[in-house]
């Protein structure tokens, strides 16, 4: 899958993972592969997602937001 967290300012992510946990406004949830098409909006929280190239977890901090998510694309808009 696809993740890209972008701002107003600049493209903050852009990387290959394998899942997806976000902070939606009616709780954490997570992304898959083959995941249906989604679009959601995102509290303030961690984004934390497994790149492809490593075994460990990583995490972006988000302060709110919006996400889509379709054919395995992961798009983060944050403010």
């Amino acid at each position: 899958m696809k993740l890209v967290v972008l701002s107003p300012e600049k493209e903050l992510l852009n990387c290959e993972v394998t899942a997806v946990e976000l902070p939606g406004s009616a709780g954490r949830f997570m992304v898959w592969p083959g995941h249906a098409p989604l679009l959601s909006s995102l509290q303030e929280g961690f984004v934390r997602y497994d790149p492809v190239d490593s075994n460990a977890r990583e995490k972006l901090p988000v302060t709110g937001g919006f996400v889509e998510v379709i054919n395995d694309e992961i798009t983060v808009c944050v403010g």
